[in-house]
């Protein structure tokens, strides 16, 4: 017994149940945040229908997604970061992609069916000219199925929240559209993971061809030991040898580590683009040498940490660099959704003026007017900073439910003469307050212009 703890000490690390760890915590993340809410709102919904982004339970009308950009850099610059920090680990470890063909592979084809005979040999593929295997593989795709509508419909639910897509999926006639994607997403999840496979991520993921230009020789990556374990490709990538002719090279060629790689590659050969971090050779290298009481030749580590025999550089320009610019976006984020306003106002002018009889100038504006706190309120405005210029129109406050819109055609007059030139028209800067009658915490200003004619007119 304690020879045995010794030789899995002296092997490496095991990192299989670590990884279906992660993809169970992933995948129950992703589940559960849309049901997950805040003083009633989504922790995280971008819905077109009612034309709302939800972040962190505040909720942000189509006119305040100036927080989009912020959004957007912030996720580009993480995947950046954990790219050049530690390469395609989000595609062994967290994609969707990766999981679904875990659990469509290893699960249900080997584990439940049988189908396959190893979890640890995917070059293998069943013999489907055999009348069993047949019906086995229907079965796997009828059960792939049944999980691809739900992952489809999870995904819809980061768009449309829960309560409304079971609503709608009661009247699929009235929401065409909503069915056309679940249907079309549910499709597409059954072609790739049971037809298209891996292939995804080899020909058709834009990632792979990112990372290459993040990746440095600090990078953390999956990385075959050869000072250990003997060159196996020479620098044209032509493999040399299948079972070690190299003096004192530790590999013993079993080629247990291109057997199970889910892409089928050899990471004995380096670095290459298909590779996705899963570390499953890492695990089947750790076991063979293992039973020989020696280290694995391959493990999570970095190219120069191999070349040097040193620790890997976590931290150097590249990775400072990204973090200072991660935590800058992100302060912004933070500065820029304090600064969400209880209600929406936007202003626009109609006609020049209007001059009446007894000498009083008008304008006329639009206000549309949106109530995006969670409650109903009464509304009215006040012309700030100019006792010359009054409201004619409307006279009476106006209530707005929550999450409405309301229009209100609105009339300025004065009746002093504004004038400041002969021959040309006076712009005059007002600024409108609007507010909550029923609570004074809310209230937006905006600019506008009031025109008052020439002195000659």
């Amino acid at each position: 017994m304690e020879n045995r703890s010794k030789v899995a000490k002296i092997s490496g690390v095991k990192y299989l149940k670590k990884r279906y760890f992660v993809y169970l915590v992933a995948s129950f993340i992703l589940l559960i945040i849309p049901f997950l809410k805040i003083n009633g709102n989504q922790i995280f919904l971008l819905s077109f229908d009612h034309k709302q982004l939800h972040l962190l339970g505040v909720v942000f009308d189509m006119q305040e997604l100036y927080l989009m950009p912020f959004l957007l850099i912030l996720m580009f610059l993480a995947i950046f970061f954990l790219t050049t920090l530690a390469g395609r680990i989000w595609c062994g470890w967290a994609c969707p992609q990766t999981i679904f063909r875990v659990i469509y592979r290893d699960l249900i084809e080997t584990k439940i069916l049988k189908l396959r005979k190893r979890r640890e040999n995917k070059q293998l593929e069943p013999n489907m000219e055999l009348g069993i295997n047949k019906l086995k593989k229907f079965v796997a795709i009828c059960i792939w199925s049944v999980l691809a509508f739900v992952a489809a419909s999870n995904l819809m639910w980061y768009f449309v929240p829960p309560h409304d897509f079971f609503a709608y999926l009661q009247e699929p006639l009235e929401h065409k559209y909503l069915m056309i994607f679940l249907l079309g997403f549910t499709i597409f999840l059954i072609f790739d993971v049971v037809f298209l496979k891996e292939n995804f991520c080899i020909y058709m993921c834009p990632y792979s061809r990112v990372q290459s230009v993040l990746y440095d020789n600090d990078t953390i990556m999956t990385t075959y030991d050869y000072k250990r374990g003997g060159e196996v490709f020479n620098a044209q990538g032509v493999k040399l040898w299948k079972k070690p002719e190299t003096l004192n090279a530790e590999c013993t060629g079993c080629e247990a580590c291109v057997k199970v790689c889910p892409t089928h590659i050899d990471i004995r050969k380096g670095m290459q683009l298909e590779c996705i971090n899963c570390l499953e050779c890492a695990d089947e290298c750790t076991k063979v040498m293992g039973n020989l009481g020696k280290q694995t030749l391959i493990s999570w580590t970095s190219p120069q940490a191999i070349e040097d025999r040193l620790k890997v550089r976590y931290f150097r320009f590249k990775t400072i660099a990204y973090i200072v610019a991660l935590c800058a976006v992100f302060i912004g984020l933070i500065i820029m959704g304090s600064t969400k306003e209880s209600m929406l106002l936007n202003i626009n002018r109609g006609e020049l003026y209007t001059i009446r009889d007894n000498g009083v100038v008008e304008n006329s504006y639009v206000f549309l007017f949106q109530n995006t706190d969670k409650l109903e309120h009464e509304f009215y405005f006040e012309v700030v900073g100019n006792p010359n210029i009054t409201i004619k129109r409307p006279s009476k406050t106006f209530k707005i439910k929550s999450g409405e819109k309301y229009k209100q055609i609105v009339v300025l007059q004065t009746t002093n003469n504004l004038a400041q030139s002969d021959i040309k028209d006076t712009h005059i800067p007002i600024q409108i307050r609007a507010y909550a009658v029923d609570n004074k915490a809310i209230e937006v200003f905006r600019k506008s212009v009031f025109m008052y004619p020439s002195r000659t007119q």
